[in-house]
């Protein structure tokens, strides 16, 4: 047995001891009355057991690197079964907590999006953990369009790099990459290109010197596994049921942190890592998939990565930067994590590579990062310098600064896929789809509400799963716990069901948790004069070609015929929750966001970059009438949990 396979073995031996132990046994709650803290504390004394074990063993592990880190086998479950018992009841006890925080969120009227219990099925696919691709990289050209590339991979100084190119054995991305996550469940002979294990991304253990995490869903003792015990972690996740920020110290050199939600209402719904290696490199990433092993092992999901190097020296403050570290920058404020921070630096690491949240632009160079950051953060937001910043507003102006706007001459078709459905109301599409035209929400608010509440419907497409795409999929109907329509949504009398495609993988028979949105720019018909004008909508003609000119010229600010269209990837659902509602006047607007939300945008030149870019077979399959329905869990699994 060699050393790593011993610390492995033991730290199996310290699970079976833990749950040996009468005071530290997990086990499920008497009645659901009992409050997430208590189970948070349990699952955090298991944790804290294998983290006393890995640490104890360490110092005497023979098997080390040039620095004299201990290196221990990532992603491979230790062989003791009493980690699968473990993990069984782990499984368990997650699903009861999800379903109860469901029910009381389906009570208060509340989106419901991704609470569910991981799929049933979990057997192992012998080729899971062999598969290796050529790697296509989507990476954002000095211009600002998007282009793929076979094993594209460059140096900090923007010299091409070999494939492979690592920092001892991580694989980099100077350039940003974009994949979707490894998957037992796809057709073999569909899976062709790259993915991402957790373990590829995070890296090896030895080689961190400080992260930053995000999850929305949490399973905590499984996430440990990837962290050296010693390395200090930044915990993001979702706050309990009063909304309160929050900062505790869960684990030895683990800080967990919540964002203030108003009344308890809304969504942590933000998933990302900040990896700090000891060489001085960053890489941040921005995945759609949760801190949970199912959502990398049993349903789709896709990540956007890139690595960032440390400057020679810092760079200025500018407090008018809006780029991707400013923007970053205000995610980190309104997550609470410079309290975490702080509670690091004043405790048992006060040499963290950073000290506080602004310098994360003035000591990394980002100036390789093409793509656009998108945030929603929840909350109120009133007055264009915030609501420009946050929501759907913050994505017409990534559209706008990638130089993706469709101007007067093209119209914008959608395609938006997630996992959970929202309430859709003819002005919010439109709202929305205004938004992703790049064009002004200052004009859009200028235009008489009354006339906005009769527009029809936008060229979108809803990308979600028909029940018989989910009931044929590879996991069947258990797999498809982690999407979510409501019947009453769905039945509702207004509800866009015209506007539903099925939701089919380009790998296979498996179901996706991915929240993507692509748009493409086609011609726009019947364009004549002022009938076809966007911007202010007038209730008057003119004659005068100077304003005709000017308005024309308005128009077309930003437009780049050369692009093809954008898309968008990160945790944000299609719905108002995520993108948020705009009310108020052009003088003084408002923008009401419910959940915490971020992703990426880029620019691409061509149809087929769209096609490798979607997750899901294009061009989508469109619902048939009276035939095709929605995927509504409540209506399937409901019957089956009450029967066992």
């Amino acid at each position: 047995m060699s050393d790593d396979e011993d610390i492995a073995r033991a730290i199996a031996l310290s699970l079976q001891e833990a749950q040996s132990a009468p005071a530290r046994t997990p086990s499920a709650p008497d009645s659901d009355d009992e409050d997430d803290e208590a189970r948070f504390e349990r699952e955090m004394q298991t944790a804290i057991e294998a983290s006393k074990a890995e640490s104890s063993l360490s110092s005497n592990a023979s098997s080390r690197n040039t620095n004299g880190a201990v290196l221990i086998k990532q992603g491979v479950p230790p062989a003791d079964p009493s980690v699968n018992a473990f993990m069984s009841e782990r499984a368990r006890m997650e699903k009861e907590r999800l379903e109860r925080q469901k029910r009381l969120r389906l009570e208060r009227g509340e989106s419901v999006d991704e609470l569910a219990p991981p799929p049933s099925k979990r057997q192992r696919d012998s080729s899971y953990n062999e598969r290796r691709r050529g790697d296509t990289s989507v990476r954002s050209t000095a211009s600002g369009t998007a282009s793929t590339s076979s094993s594209g991979r460059a140096t900090p100084n923007g010299q091409q790099g070999a494939s492979g190119a690592s920092d001892g054995t991580q694989e980099l991305f100077w350039e940003g990459t974009l994949r979707q996550t490894a998957n037992k469940n796809v057709d073999p002979r569909k899976d062709t290109k790259s993915v991402f294990r957790l373990s590829e991304l995070i890296g090896s253990k030895s080689e961190i010197e400080f992260a930053m995490i995000s999850s929305y869903a949490l399973q905590l003792s499984w996430v440990y596994q990837f962290f050296d015990p010693r390395t200090p972690v930044i915990l993001v996740s979702q706050p309990d049921e009063d909304g309160n920020a929050t900062i505790k110290n869960i684990l030895p050199n683990w800080v967990r942190t919540t964002p203030f939600l108003r009344g308890g209402r809304g969504c942590m719904h933000i998933k990302f890592f900040l990896i700090f290696y000891k060489s001085g490199r960053l890489r941040v990433a921005v995945p759609t998939a949760n801190l949970v092993d199912f959502d990398w092992r049993d349903i789709e999901n896709t990540v956007w990565t890139q690595d960032v190097p440390l400057r020679t020296s810092p760079h200025a403050h500018d407090p008018k930067a809006t780029d991707f570290p400013a923007t970053l920058q205000k995610v980190l404020h309104a997550l609470n994590v410079p309290a975490a921070l702080t509670s690091h630096l004043n405790g048992d690491h006060p040499r963290l590579p950073m000290k506080f949240i602004g310098e994360l632009r003035t000591k990394w160079d980002w100036s390789k990062v093409k793509v656009q950051l998108v945030a929603s953060i929840a909350g109120r937001h009133e007055g264009w310098p915030e609501v420009i910043r946050t929501g759907h507003t913050a994505l017409m102006k990534a559209v706008r600064d990638v130089n993706a706007r469709a101007g007067r001459d093209r119209e914008v078709v959608l395609e938006c896929q997630g996992s959970s459905i929202g309430t859709y109301s003819t002005q919010w599409m439109n709202e929305f789809h205004h938004s992703a035209r790049g064009d002004s929400a200052e004009d859009w608010l200028d235009g008489p509400r009354a006339r906005r509440a009769k527009l029809p419907q936008p060229p979108i497409k809803i990308i979600f799963p028909s029940l018989q795409t989910v009931k044929s999929s590879v996991l069947g109907v258990p797999g498809g716990g982690t999407m979510f329509c409501r019947k009453n949504q769905w039945e509702g009398a207004k509800f866009p069901r015209e506007l539903f495609y099925d939701s089919n993988s380009k790998r296979g028979g498996v179901l996706m948790h991915t929240k993507m949105i692509i748009a493409t720019f086609k011609p726009k018909a019947n364009i004549s004069g002022s009938s076809s004008r966007r911007g202010k909508q007038r209730d008057f003609d003119t004659d005068s070609e100077d304003e005709e000119r000017s308005t024309r010229n308005k128009d077309d600010e930003g437009v780049n015929k050369n692009i093809h269209g954008w898309a968008y990837v990160g945790s944000h659902n299609f719905t108002p929750s995520a993108w948020g509602t705009l009310s108020g006047s052009a003088f003084t607007p408002v923008l009401n966001i419910v959940n915490y939300e971020m992703g990426i945008v880029m620019p691409f030149t061509n149809e087929k970059d769209a096609d490798d870019i979607a997750a899901w077979v294009r061009p989508p399959r469109k619902y048939v009438a009276n035939r095709d329905r929605a995927w509504i869990q409540d209506e399937v699994l409901a019957p089956l949990l009450q029967g066992t």
